[in-house]
């Protein structure tokens, strides 16, 4: 077929705008703008005047998590402990997420709170998915078995547990007592993989890394592309298999081992310089790491929220460097939410791409003032590693945040608190859909829409760099096929 008509951007500086797009198959066909000699007899697609740009990339995404969560209790902006109990009570549901209770003025979450509206065993995940708010039924199915290494049990003034686990502590209670069936996780991911393509998205960074649910991506076929994370607890499984980074499909593959140093803002577990929240991972424990992943064929992506936890993960990569860089593995930190100044330039020294989130520097705006009020010129800082020659790939954390890449290229252009750390256009959408392809060895194949390259797309309904980013999404394609809203459009 043929696109014409239209603003075509391909995102890439030697040839930044086509008067036409030929597709063949899977992949851009030809001389972009020469098609004539290109194809025979084509479709020929009218734009009618709508821009198109190389499809949208979620770099971090919990996508079976965010699918579940899309039929559970939402109690994201809450304003106090009385509405979360209202939302929960009204939705009938006796899971949830979305919760945060740094300015609830009516007292925290507790067991006996969420005790008023069921004696059935009750879970609610907070915003960022570090904390978990459990009723005493839910509590009492742990047995006493809660205090873990990594963990944080919240306790009364009479040291019984609060409700509230955080960290280790409420992972494993999720891994113990909050299992889902294969059925409903694939239902939930179904309906999410169409959610997604109406927002132009055509590939993810999946961070819900268990083999399972690769295993859960190959049964669902989704005409979505997907880079897959494991644990690298798993390690041993992957070599004891054979499998290498890239292993797969050209739609999925399995990509990066997943490792966390700290916790979050939002649920004060950020490890940092003054000594203060939940280390996780230590720099030594990560270096082992790292060395066993490139010596088995493995990159590694590692959460880091605190200014400590990114120095840790830094240091560890740069000590390990001659064991992975010779071999090619695009090494990442997820977040880089706080840095000292003085480790913003060894990202591209070292050559760890900062994989973040646009869309947390406003939500988190106000968290940030109330427990970094001293570190404020040392956080989001997009625009800083960007100038010292650091990758940045955008991704939503979602569930965290919801998965829409467009609100996260608005987030990054318009809608940070730090003027000085404000993006432009390009370099969101670079960080969007270019960004992205590199980390997963995509960079000649998808990410610009030159020839050659695959055939993942999106229609937009004006061009944004007219000046107004209040856009919307018209159709998405996938490997050459129309996966959201097919033309004509009228």
């Amino acid at each position: 077929m043929i696109l014409e008509n239209g603003t075509i951007r391909t995102l890439d500086p030697s040839l930044p705008l086509a008067r036409s797009l030929a597709i063949a198959g899977d992949r851009i066909a030809g001389g972009v703008g020469t098609h004539e000699t290109v194809l025979a007899s084509p479709e020929v697609v009218d734009l009618g005047g709508r821009c198109v740009l190389p499809g949208f990339t979620d770099s971090h995404v919990h996508f079976p998590t965010w699918a579940l969560a899309q039929r559970q209790a939402k109690l994201d902006g809450c304003a106090s402990l009385a509405e979360a109990l209202d939302r929960i009570r009204s939705s009938g549901w006796e899971r949830g997420f979305g919760w945060r209770d740094a300015e609830w003025p009516d007292g925290p979450p507790t067991r006996q709170a969420l005790d008023t509206i069921s004696s059935e065993p009750m879970a609610m995940w907070s915003k960022d998915y570090h904390s978990l708010w459990l009723n005493s039924a839910a509590l009492a199915l742990a047995g006493g078995d809660l205090d873990v290494e990594g963990g944080v049990v919240e306790r009364d003034a009479n040291g019984d547990p609060t409700g509230v686990l955080r960290e280790e502590s409420a992972w494993q209670f999720k891994d113990k007592h909050l299992t889902v069936p294969d059925d409903e996780y694939l239902d939930a991911m179904r309906a999410g993989v169409k959610l997604v393509h109406a927002r132009g998205v055509t590939c993810v960074h999946d961070k819900d890394g268990w083999l399972g649910a690769a295993g859960l991506w190959q049964q669902l076929e989704p005409q979505l592309r997907v880079w897959q994370s494991v644990p690298a607890t798993q390690l041993p499984e992957l070599r004891d298999l054979s499998l290498r980074s890239g292993f797969g499909s050209p739609l999925l593959r399995i990509g990066y081992l997943k490792v966390f140093m700290d916790g979050t803002l939002g649920s004060q577990t950020a490890w940092m310089l003054d000594g203060s929240g939940v280390r996780i991972t230590s720099g030594e424990e990560l270096a082992e790491i790292v060395r066993a992943g490139a010596e088995a064929g493995w990159p590694v992506g590692v959460h880091a929220i605190g200014d400590r936890a990114n120095r840790e993960a830094l240091d560890a990569f740069e000590a390990t460097r001659d064991v992975w860089h010779p071999r090619g593995l695009r090494q990442r930190i997820e977040h880089a939410q706080c840095l000292a100044p003085v480790d913003v330039a060894r990202f591209a020294k070292i050559g760890v791409a900062a994989s973040v989130q646009f869309t947390h520097a406003p939500s988190d705006e106000q968290l940030a003032k109330r427990f970094w009020p001293e570190k404020l010129d040392c956080v989001y800082s997009y625009r800083s590693l960007l100038h010292s020659g650091a990758l940045l790939a955008n991704g939503s954390d979602a569930p965290v945040e919801e998965l829409d890449p467009w609100a996260g290229v608005v987030a990054a252009v318009l809608r940070h608190w730090r003027d000085d750390q404000r993006l432009t256009l390009d370099e969101a959408l670079h960080a969007t859909c270019v960004a992205p392809g590199w980390l997963s060895h995509d960079e000649r194949v998808r990410g610009t829409l030159l020839p050659g390259r695959a055939a993942d797309l999106v229609v937009l309904d004006k061009d944004p760099f007219e000046g107004d980013l209040d856009v919307q999404v018209v159709a998405t394609m996938v490997a050459g096929r129309w996966v959201h809203n097919p033309p004509p459009w009228g």
